[in-house]
């Protein structure tokens, strides 16, 4: 039977640490409407104890959601987890998400403390946020680069304290995916109370790694991923939502499914762009200008025979109106007669040979030719 991996998304909290990005109270209320509409699971409002403007922004998102969990972030102090539970009091599926770093880099530089140290106060935000919601994730930062026998011990100290989902983040984008398997193998194997809770992914794309680091995390028994539309966030940015939502639902042998209605991924995806003033990359995955697009003429001329050849999705499965063929000089025949054929021209092989020595000759002087360039040409 198909698992359904819970989507946990950042956009709000962790994608809009962008420089540049940041959203007010309104517009995150938007974008927590459409996430809603999108399907996922969780949505992380926002870190209420950095300002008074992130302290209402998550405290009306939790008036306004109404189906998914709306989670709050905090440090493992007590005034924050504080801020965060009177944010999420109107919420009626209010969730905290506190937590510290794992990794002697950053208990010996961040904390200047000890495992012992890290531990004991791990616990105590755990059970103190425990007292305000039932529902309370524990993230240990950096556990991409923790020693592996301290995060196990960590890993179940946190469960026994009540945790119900722990995040084991790869806050560097460091590892492999096949290190990241390993990892979040081990712990499976290790921590004798792991199945007390859900094991949670939160990557970093510092290497281009984040997809495919989650994808290995969820192959390896985590059953919540922490994600972003566009991938945006810290750096690099983090692991993208329509990635891992369209892998999920391409490799249906994988086993595992999610609630997104893929049909909004592209409009949401042009939304969060326009609204944060962050455009997406042409070439990015499943969002992009040119996801759907063919211009070279081998790829254009085997898409038109037929689109499997070179396309494993279809474009309106994600929200993206049609393919689209983009003539350059380095389009063939077959896709000068199909735009032409879209404008009503029909030519016979001779006269479309002569038109494709113009063609040629145009494209190579404008580089790309639109309809009217077109009509121009046949004119």
């Amino acid at each position: 039977m198909s698992q359904k991996i819970l989507i946990f998304d950042t956009t709000l909290r962790d994608g809009e640490q962008v420089p540049g990005c940041q959203l007010n109270t309104e517009e995150k209320l938007q974008v927590a409407e459409q996430l809603e509409l999108l399907g996922v699971d969780i949505i992380e409002a926002g870190f209420p104890i950095s300002s008074p403007g992130d302290f209402r922004s998550v405290e009306e998102i939790a008036k306004l959601v109404k189906n998914a969990t709306v989670c709050g972030l905090t440090r493992a102090k007590k005034e924050d987890i504080d801020a965060a539970a009177a944010a999420l009091k109107h919420a009626k599926y209010p969730r905290i998400h506190t937590g510290i770093g794992s990794s002697d880099t950053h208990i010996k530089y961040k904390f200047n403390s000890t495992r012992e140290e890290i531990l004991e106060k791990g616990v105590w935000a755990v059970k103190y946020a425990k007292s305000y919601v039932e529902d309370v994730e524990f993230f240990a930062e950096d556990a991409g680069r923790a020693d592996l026998v301290f995060l196990a011990q960590l890993t179940e100290a946190v469960i026994d304290a009540g945790a119900t989902v722990v995040n084991l983040p790869d806050t560097t984008g460091y590892l492999l995916p096949q290190q990241m398997f390993q990892r979040i193998n081990y712990l499976f194997e290790n921590v004798p109370n792991i199945h007390k809770a859900v094991i949670s992914m939160h990557n970093h794309n510092d290497l281009g790694l984040a997809t495919a680091n989650t994808i290995a995390g969820i192959q390896a028994g985590a059953r919540q991923v922490e994600v972003t539309i566009n991938g945006i966030g810290e750096r690099a940015g983090n692991t993208s939502l329509e990635e891992v939502a369209m892998i999920l639902n391409t490799h249906k042998d994988l086993g595992y499914h999610t609630g997104i209605n893929s049909k909004h991924l592209y409009p949401f995806s042009q939304f969060v762009s326009n609204l944060m003033g962050m455009p997406v990359q042409a070439n990015k995955a499943i969002v992009g200008a040119n996801a759907f697009a063919h211009s070279s003429g081998i790829h254009q001329d085997g898409f038109l025979k037929h689109t499997q050849n070179y396309e494993i999705m279809n474009p309106e499965d994600v929200g993206v109106p049609s393919s689209a063929i983009v003539l350059t000089s380095r389009s063939g025949r077959a896709a000068l007669r199909h735009r032409l054929q879209l404008l009503g021209f029909e030519f016979e092989k001779p006269d479309l040979d002569k038109l494709y020595t113009r063609f040629l000759l145009m494209a190579d002087a404008r580089k790309q030719l639109n309809d009217e360039d077109l009509k121009e040409l046949v004119g």
